[in-house]
């Protein structure tokens, strides 16, 4: 080492050595921050910056060698090869490009040191060409140790450099690879050039087309402007990039956090997009940036937002798996990395379209059947009239009503009302044609539009096929029964010739079918408008009737026939109509069945003649009478049991008539019902006994504690003898039962005496007493007539009553 030292101190000019170790340092410094730049760049100008990181770093070395050989003086004249010179100056640069391009193509430390290596390599050829095109007049004579040495050193800090630098980038690697890289280009130069000894011989000469050291020096000049120059462009690009990076992650870092997607492009093609982008198409952000907006969007979209409208617009983008998926796109003008450039707001519409598909879904269809609804109805109707008229034919218009739905709701829930609704829906529609439609207008409400009919009978085809559905899915079902149907069918333009008038006949034919059975269909005739709309009316009234107080009730009294003591009363209602006067319960009864309204005068008259009855002095029952529905709500046995709380009766005083009917819709649940007031000491008894089903077992299963043979049955029964034969049988069954038997419609002295003769035990008719306002039977309940009056006419009791009583 102290041989180059003393090469350094005694054989060169020290201001000279100076001067390139700061160009040396300096094209360090500029290679290794362009170094950077290629190991960052893409594909697309990798190779550029590698020519000018190559360039920049061989024209250091080249400077670096021959300012520091014009700094050598060894006191003989010397020149400078030309082609030689140039030589090593092409091999600097294209060896540096070598080592460069080795170390970035790929990452990892074999390459980074290999690479370095191979620039290495560059500076040691580049020095020992240029040592080659040094002529001086004398011999020169190499120590290999120290050529070996300088090889080594060379070598070893130039991969040393390239490994600090790319494999953890930062400010400091920067600088230490930039040290290390001056270094090993003074370190091989200057021990290269202490293995030189030179001895003087006057017979060797100088060629003639050698370069003088002057003309070197301003070569080198040249050669140091070129790096000064590239430098300066290096420290530019390197703060422009540095700027420009710091924007673009701030303007990336800004984007992610945007939960919309968000692309910046310039022109069509896309510079930046965010991690929202990125994750609704399913494609990298490495590759969208390589990507144009037609690419995503289609070329018309990219020419539209290329344009520049700054309108938000709806597309589709076009997913990594070729999906489509619709989106809407908002451009705009921004300043990115100092240039001009659009960004793309990308909005997701796929719930926006598909909350707009729902509503759209529920303005026209229903949502439980999935049917057209109403407003599709009207609609379409409207429009089958239209081409129906144009061209003639017939047009059918079918209104279906389910019978007895909202007893379904009530006994069972709405769940099952829904069920009930869905198969009805598939039902009918499995009956239909092309061209026809089936349409659930609302609740229990369904209604068929069928055009181009070959004649009027067709139509009363597709509602009998709708009904014979009906009844196999009845049959079909777990329960054995399913709700049917009843359809009134009108017909254009035979029955009216236009919509509203069409409608309202399909309506009244309908309630005719209601009227006339249920489970059939009807045509409009002329002469059914006035009967509807009297029944119409009537089912108004009956709703309001209750709130209006217009309805009275009678009591009837009920007797021992043997002793003609009293032991009782029924309850049976009355309706004076404001404007049709009295109105028989035979008439309004079954209009209240039919209408619901059934339910609400039950349950209040059970309440109210409880009331009536815990006024009596004397401890008489009071018979009311309980329908389907009442019995079958779940909640009944808890009503019966509030009202009497609130009453006071007592519950042995209260007594319940069910007829078989009301058993047999749902026999399991009427049983646990009437089981529930029995728990309560209430008493049960069997209504209209013979009339109905008369099942034996059903006096087996059910709790009854009385059985009330039907009036008809009383009617004759002194003259007719199979009459009497059937009473006597039923005399028997009660006796063998152990329960009592009460006889409805008694009105004869004739008939009480063969019912007394058969051991019947209670009678009721009107022979025994007529039915009457409480105040008339004032000796009876204990309570004086005015006080009775009085009370009377502040309570109102409804009652459901048997057919003889409702006659009466």
């Amino acid at each position: 080492m102290l041989t180059v030292y003393n090469c350094i101190v005694h054989e060169h000019d020290l201001r000279l050595v100076a001067l390139a170790a700061l160009i040396c340092g300096i094209s360090s410094f500029s290679a290794v921050n362009l170094l950077r730049h290629v190991e960052q760049s893409t594909s697309r100008n990798r190779y550029a910056w590698l020519l000018i990181a190559a360039t920049a770093t061989g024209f250091g070395i080249w400077a670096t060698h021959f300012v520091a050989m014009i700094a050598f003086t060894p006191g003989i004249p010397n020149a400078y090869n030309a082609e030689l010179s140039a030589l090593s100056l092409a091999a600097s640069v294209v060896l540096t490009a070598a080592g460069m391009w080795i170390a970035t193509i790929r990452g990892g430390i074999d390459h980074y040191l290999v690479g370095g290596a191979v620039l290495g390599v560059g500076i040691a050829v580049m020095h020992y060409t240029g040592m080659a095109a040094f002529e001086v007049q004398g011999r020169i004579v190499w120590n290999e140790l120290l050529v070996a040495l300088s090889l080594a050193a060379g070598v070893t800090l130039a991969a040393l450099s390239l490994l600090v630098v790319l494999r953890r980038p930062s400010t400091l690697t920067t600088i230490a690879a930039a040290v290390l890289l001056t270094l090993a280009i003074c370190t091989l130069h200057f021990i290269a050039m202490a293995a030189v000894s030179i001895y003087p011989d006057s017979s060797i000469e100088i060629s003639k087309f050698t370069i003088a050291p002057m003309s070197q020096a301003f070569a080198a000049a040249a050669a140091s402007l070129v790096i000064l120059v590239l430098s300066a462009a290096a420290l530019r690009i390197d703060l422009r990039f540095r700027r420009h990076q710091a924007e673009a992650q701030r303007m990336h870092g800004l984007a992610n956090a945007a939960v919309e997607g968000l692309i910046v492009c310039d022109g069509s093609r896309i510079v930046s997009a965010n991690d929202s982008i990125a994750a609704l198409s399913g494609i990298a952000p490495g590759t969208l940036n390589v990507m144009t907006l037609g690419d995503l969007f289609g070329e018309r979209i990219a020419s539209a937002i290329a344009g520049g409208s700054g309108q938000a617009q709806e597309a589709e983008l076009r997913s990594q798996d070729g999906t489509r998926i619709p989106v809407e796109l908002i451009a705009r003008s921004i300043d990115y990395c100092g240039k001009p450039h659009d960004v793309v707001a990308v909005r997701d519409m796929r719930e926006r379209k598909k909350a707009e598909d729902e509503i759209l879904r529920l303005a026209h269809f229903d949502p439980l059947t999935g049917l057209a609804n109403r407003r599709s109805f009207t609609s379409r109707l409207e429009a089958e009239i239209a081409t129906t008229s144009g061209k003639g034919g017939q047009l059918a218009l079918m209104l279906i009503d389910l019978d007895r739905f909202k007893e379904v709701n009530d006994l069972f829930g709405h769940a099952a009302g829904d069920a009930v609704l869905q198969r009805v829906a598939q039902c009918a529609s499995s009956v239909l044609r092309h061209g026809q439609m089936l349409a659930r207008l609302g609740g229990d409400e369904f209604a068929i539009i069928a055009p181009n009919l070959p004649d009027p009978q067709a139509a009363g085809r597709i509602a009998e096929a709708v009904l014979s559905k009906l009844r196999q899915e009845s049959q079909l079902s777990p329960g054995g029964e399913l709700v049917s149907a009843s359809i009134g069918i009108a017909l254009y333009p035979l029955d009216a010739d236009e919509q509203a008038a069409l409608v309202s006949h399909a309506d009244t034919a309908l309630y005719r079918a209601k009227a006339e059975g249920k489970d059939t269909y009807r045509y409009f005739e002329a002469s059914m408008g006035a009967e509807t709309r009297d029944r119409r009316a009537m089912e108004h009234d009956l709703r309001q009737a209750v709130a209006r107080g217009e309805f009275r009730l009678v009591y009837q009294p009920q007797k021992k026939i043997s002793s003609g003591k009293m032991i009782g009363f029924e309850a049976l209602i009355r309706w004076h109509h404001p404007e049709r006067g009295n109105i028989p319960p035979s008439v309004f009864i079954p209009v209240a069945e039919d209408s619901g309204a059934i339910a609400q005068i039950g349950e209040w008259v059970l309440a109210t003649a409880c009331e009536e009855a815990v006024r009596w002095k004397n401890p008489l029952t009071i018979a009311v009478n309980v329908s389907a529905v009442q019995l079958h709500n779940p909640n009944f046995s808890r009503k019966v049991h509030e009202i009497l709380l609130r009453s006071g009766l007592p519950a042995g005083r209260l007594e319940l008539e069910v007829t078989e009917t009301a058993l047999i819709k749902d026999m399991p649940r009427a049983l646990a019902t009437l089981r529930q007031v029995k728990a309560l000491g209430i008493r049960v008894a069997m209504d209209d006994f013979g009339t109905g089903y008369s099942s034996l077992s059903n006096l087996r299963a059910f709790p009854f504690d009385k059985i009330k043979i039907d009036g008809s049955f009383i009617k004759s029964v002194d003259r007719n003898g199979q009459v009497a034969a059937i009473v006597r049988a039923v005399l028997g069954l009660g006796r063998g039962l152990g329960l009592p038997v009460l006889a409805e419609g008694v009105e004869t002295l004739d008939e009480l005496r063969f019912l007394d003769a058969e051991d019947c035990e209670i009678g009721q008719g009107y022979y025994l007493g007529r039915p009457g306002p409480i105040e008339t039977f004032s000796e009876l309940t204990g309570v004086p007539a005015a006080m009775d009056a009085v009370e009377a006419r502040g309570g109102r009791i409804l009652m459901l009553e048997p057919a003889a009583a409702r006659s009466a």
